[in-house]
């Protein structure tokens, strides 16, 4: 039995509104991008001292798309959105629960 932490391999376009997500388990998944960037940690969508999301899914614009997307070390996944928003870090923890929850299967 491996005790390696879940790590995406792969992560890329599915269609025009959902990302795809494989991870060393051989799982992978696929998530919208609306969902994706709703749930974006960083402290302008979530308050850093009392944990409330400050984002609004009404929000986010129709046809929000990841454009790019960068590793953090060994441990987070930063993606670069067409609302020119940037500055989240995704942790592969956080990202895995995301994908087991909201994602679907692939």
């Amino acid at each position: 039995m491996s005790t390696e932490k879940p790590t995406p391999t792969r992560v890329e376009p599915l269609s025009n509104t959902e990302l795809q997500i494989h991870w060393n388990t051989g799982d992978a998944f696929a998530l919208s991008y609306e969902e994706l960037r709703f749930e974006c940690p960083c402290a302008m969508c979530v308050d850093e001292k009392t944990g409330k999301r400050m984002i609004r899914r009404e929000s986010i614009p129709a046809g929000i798309r990841v454009l790019g997307a960068q590793g953090v070390g060994r441990y987070a996944i930063q993606f670069n959105w067409s609302d020119r928003h940037s500055t989240g870090m995704y942790h592969f923890d956080t990202l895995r629960a995301l994908c087991e929850l909201a994602g679907r299967r692939l």
